[in-house]
């Protein structure tokens, strides 16, 4: 009967075992766990802070700079948010970007998208070439798309040098038959120190514009991330990736002062389908205060299909005095973003995928002397490479600190938690169920010692657990 019992006990261990485990991960994580078909949603800042716009500039909440910020925008809407600057001899640029995020499956047209002003506190638009404006261009695919505005100042007729509190205003555009949902917004304020001493205001003539070749060697794995702040850092060299129908990759490269950078996206080809599409495959270059650099898509009819930047300038501070956008843009060093969307309409002609990406990154050039700042940027660091930069690149390692986040979707998360907390729940399961063996096998072993079973050497008793015969 003593033997009848502890198999019984035994086999009511594992009935509570299993019941716990089935506590362990509820049933909606685990289903969310493997709702990996849809492509992932952008992934914000950890610490962005909610922040309303509003309908008027004297009502605007102040930003401040180094600090990331989530609002919302709605259809054909118009939105005020404060900046306090300090005179053009201390603050040499002011950058705000606005990135805007539609749901999956939004309805979008060519023209639709988002624009990005500054305006000083009379009401004048400061500088308005350098006022953003981001669409969705051909593609008429919903994903993030970035516009950005600055505070331009230096020798020449600008406006907006004087201290005091400016606005920043945020627009979006929509056309007929457009989907009429909010956009999640994500706000950036990045502020940049005046020079020391007085600089060139001439940009660079003589750059090394030739046409670049892709880098080639082994491709190696890097799983891109779903935002800026998830961005997966990469060096130069190839990196191949999955993307799927309607998704947004987002990679950063660290260049510094003086260098150039080079990068190739590659498309491979469909397992099935046929057709044509247009315009299927964006690569966007975006730079350390996440305006846009220089972009450029290709078409894709289920074969290899590949798109390159056009020829970037090395990195220096004069780049900004240029008349190009693609030159303007390469005015700083710092974490340089390659921001890769897959049409979703790719998936009516070919499927969901994953279609295999590769990425061919070259950065040229001898790192130089930063300029000579008065003062340090905000945030920290955001204007140089260091040596902890150039770490995450070779290790690959996402964005950290205020672009915190590990890179991957809110799905690949749940489904982490999922598994840690199975993991810890399962764990907790084994200790309890091998403490009531534990127990149970002591009984069995004092009742088995009582029928005379034979003594082993040290004075202890031969026990048989299932399989494994332990002493």
């Amino acid at each position: 009967m003593g033997r009848r019992t502890g198999w019984w006990r035994g086999r009511t261990v594992l009935a509570g075992a299993a019941a716990l485990l089935s506590v362990a991960v509820p049933a909606g994580q685990a289903t969310t766990a493997t709702a990996a078909d849809a492509p992932p949603p952008y992934r914000f800042a950890v610490d962005a802070e909610r922040i309303e716009g509003a309908d008027q500039a004297t009502d605007a909440e102040s930003l401040t700079p180094g600090t990331y910020y989530r609002s919302t925008v709605p259809d054909n809407g118009k939105l005020y948010y404060g900046l306090r600057l300090d005179e053009a001899s201390t603050a040499s640029g002011a950058y705000v970007s606005a990135t805007a995020v539609p749901k999956p499956g939004t309805k979008v047209r060519y023209s639709d998208g988002i624009k990005v002003s500054l305006q000083d506190p009379e009401g004048h638009r400061c500088f308005s070439g350098d006022a953003g404006i981001a669409r969705f261009g051909p593609t008429e695919s919903p994903r993030p798309i970035t516009a950005w505005a600055s505070r331009r100042t230096g020798p020449g007729a600008y406006i907006c040098k004087g201290a005091g509190t400016y606005s920043v205003l945020v627009e979006r555009t929509s056309g007929p038959g457009s989907s009429l949902d909010d956009w999640e917004l994500e706000l950036q304020y990045v502020s940049e120190p005046a020079l020391g001493k007085a600089a060139s205001t001439a940009a660079p003539q003589v750059w090394d514009s030739a046409s670049p070749q892709a880098f080639e060697g082994p491709a190696l794995a890097r799983e891109g991330g779903t935002g800026f702040s998830g961005a997966r850092s990469l060096e130069q060299g190839v990196w191949k990736d999955g993307i799927r129908a309607g998704q947004t990759l987002f990679y950063r490269v660290p260049v510094d002062w003086g260098q150039q950078l080079d990068a190739t996206a590659e498309l491979g080809p469909a397992a099935s389908g046929d057709g044509y599409l247009g315009n299927a495959l964006v690569m966007s270059l975006h730079n350390p205060v996440r305006a846009l650099v220089d972009d450029a898509d290709t078409g894709y009819d289920g074969t290899r299909k590949q798109t390159a930047l056009r020829p970037l300038p090395p990195v220096a501070y004069e780049n900004r005095f240029a008349v190009e956008d693609q030159v303007g843009g390469m005015r700083f060093a710092g974490w340089y973003y390659l921001v890769v969307h897959l049409a979703a309409e790719v998936s009516d002609k070919f499927g969901d995928g994953p279609f295999a990406l590769t990425l061919h990154v070259r950065v040229k050039g001898t790192a130089q002397e930063a300029p000579a700042y008065s003062g340090a940027a905000v945030p920290r660091d955001v204007f140089e490479v260091t040596a902890k930069d150039k770490h995450a690149a070779a290790s690959g390692s996402a964005a950290t600190g205020g672009d915190g986040g590990d890179g991957g979707s809110a799905g690949e998360n749940t489904a982490m938690k999922a598994v840690a907390v199975g993991g810890i729940g399962t764990g907790c399961v084994l200790v309890l169920g091998l403490a009531m063996w534990t127990v149970i096998a002591r009984r069995r072993a004092g009742a088995g010692t009582a029928e005379g079973a034979a003594p082993v050497a040290g004075g202890g008793v031969a026990r048989t657990y299932g399989r494994s015969r332990v002493r």
